[in-house]
């Protein structure tokens, strides 16, 4: 059987530790970023450098997007972008979280030429990444996800098919939108706690047992608010453009901006 080969632009906290699992998976793995520093750790996990998107492009059969905003992707994809000119068959899959109406404008505009564009979130954070136990979530036709979860499942202990283009990124939107609800009340939680003289650590242990028990609680201390404000924003835009009043997200949002510098670090409950 050919040796398939997977390209992967944007080797940064997620990409990263993608390419090791793709390498072990048994991938050819073709990786290009824009920071050429990245070079030497990509290279230290078995893939190949790609000088450019454009030929990075040109030699894949499936084409990994991890870069950070709509704006990135629409340069990748969009029209004269590198990767508007993939052979016709390529699945390209969207990891990056942007609005879902973005993905199904792009899908619309390469399929004519034959390039394939899914959406493919994962979920889990950077543990799972370095553990290769993210949680996919795909949008595509049914043909064209088989085809791609081979891949997915190198770097994904979970693969779920959301339905058509654009659906996996509505389901990051509402995974992150209940991720940062349940870190903002465990953050409210266990200041109030703080200051009836309770000893926070232990009743984070005890809560994890119990009915109020969450990733964001389970990881407290460990994670990231870095992309908080930005998915936030990307639900307000989603819900505007539905019509959908979210008056929760909303507060959660303020509150992310608010506490975001803060970190949740254990010795600033109630502060």
């Amino acid at each position: 059987m050919t040796q398939q080969t997977v390209g992967l632009i944007g080797a940064g906290r997620m990409g990263l530790p993608i390419v090791g699992h793709l390498t072990r998976a048994g991938f050819a793995v073709l990786v290009h970023d824009i920071d050429p520093a990245k070079r030497a750790a990509v290279e230290a996990k078995g893939a190949q450098w790609a000088p450019s998107a454009v030929e990075l492009a040109q030699r894949c059969d499936y084409v990994l997007i991890c870069v950070g905003y709509d704006r990135d992707v629409k340069e990748l994809l969009g029209s004269g972008g590198a990767l508007a000119g993939a052979r016709p068959g390529t699945i390209v899959a969207i990891l990056s979280t942007i609005h879902p109406g973005t993905v199904k404008e792009l899908a619309a505009q390469l399929e004519p030429r034959g390039v394939l564009v899914v959406d493919s979130t994962v979920c889990r954070g950077g543990e799972a990444a370095d553990a290769g136990t993210l949680l996919s979530f795909v949008g595509g036709s049914a043909e064209v996800v088989a085809r791609l979860t081979p891949v997915l499942r190198a770097y994904s202990a979970d693969v779920v098919h959301t339905g058509p283009a654009g659906t996996a990124q509505v389901a990051k939107a509402v995974n992150n939108l209940i991720l940062w609800a349940c870190l903002v009340a465990d953050h409210e939680g266990l200041a109030l706690a703080q200051r009836y003289g309770v000893d926070i650590e232990a009743l984070r242990r005890a809560l994890l047992m119990s009915s109020s028990a969450n990733t964001a609680l389970e990881n407290w201390g460990k994670q990231t608010m870095a992309w908080a404000q930005d998915d936030m924003a990307i639900v307000a835009e989603m819900a505007d453009d539905c019509g959908i009043a979210l008056p929760q997200a909303g507060v959660v949002r303020e509150i992310c901006r608010t506490l975001k510098a803060r970190r949740y670090r254990l010795e600033e409950y109630g502060k």
